[in-house]
């Protein structure tokens, strides 16, 4: 999805159009809704800041969002409007490797914004990807050494999988063993923190995705972005297994586990 790739159209869905999609067909299992988005602070002010309004006043649901670095008023505004958790991830800990990548902006910018969030009051999560071109051993313990120390309340771990438009689309993907092997260390080093299995996990491997919940992940997410959307946002292929409700049940009942009806927000302050 990055700026660079001419081959997406960019749109934007209205708060208005994006809430009637969740009310109309929003499964009883989410306790959790995240807004996601690329770095598009328009999207913040007239699309994300709105729509968190109205779930606020209408549901009970946790409400987060994952919208890149933006300015210090822009996290005020979306916490007023009813977002309590902040999606914000570094990629890797090595400031030499993120530019080798062409992660957003640069790692110093990054790791400020979450120190700004968690002092704000926001449950900040973080992550990395696994089998990053240029990720040498002693970039992965640098960049989980960081994880481990920053003031978070999630933490994942995504494998790499080659995008088919990008220039590291020649690049293997992570094995699976690998990938599951570092959710398995993150829960050991972090054990209270939240854990996503993330969509990938089941692009890196049969039974990737109730693997990783069997390791130790303990949030599983579903792709609710309306159909007519899902062929311009593109995530690691054209051609992806979408993380519908039904699979997402079936996981973890695969992995041996119940679906929660505990907010994030609430797990976390049990963990307290």
């Amino acid at each position: 999805m990055r700026r660079d790739n001419r081959g997406l159209n960019r749109y934007r869905l209205s708060a208005g159009e994006i809430f009637e999609e969740l009310m109309g067909s929003l499964p009883d299992c989410v306790t959790d809704i995240n807004i996601q988005a690329g770095e598009d602070p328009v999207a913040v002010r007239e699309i994300a800041i709105p729509l968190l309004e109205q779930l606020k006043s209408k549901t009970a649901l946790g409400l987060s969002v994952c919208l890149g670095t933006l300015q210090a008023r822009d996290y005020s505004a979306l916490q007023a409007a009813g977002a309590g958790y902040y999606v914000m991830k570094i990629e890797t800990g090595n400031p030499a490797h993120y530019r080798l990548v062409q992660a957003p902006g640069a790692l110093e910018e990054r790791l400020e914004s979450i120190r700004l969030l968690a002092k704000g009051g926001w449950m900040v999560s973080s992550g990395f990807v696994l089998g990053l071109p240029g990720q040498t051993g002693e970039i992965l313990d640098e960049t989980v050494a960081l994880l481990e120390s920053l003031p978070l309340a999630g933490c994942s771990v995504s494998p790499f999988i080659p995008g088919e438009d990008t220039p590291f689309s020649r690049h293997p993907a992570e094995s699976l063993d690998r990938v599951l092997n570092a959710v398995a260390e993150l829960r050991l080093r972090m054990p209270r923190r939240i854990i996503p299995a993330v969509s990938a996990m089941s692009l890196a491997g049969e039974g990737g995705y109730a693997g990783a919940l069997r390791a130790g992940a303990n949030l599983a997410t579903v792709n609710l972005t309306p159909d007519r959307a899902r062929a311009d946002y593109q995530i690691y292929k054209r051609e992806r297994h979408i993380m519908t409700t039904g699979r997402i049940l079936s996981e973890i009942e695969a992995a041996g586990c119940t679906p929660s009806s505990v907010s994030i927000r609430d797990w976390l302050q049990k963990q307290q």
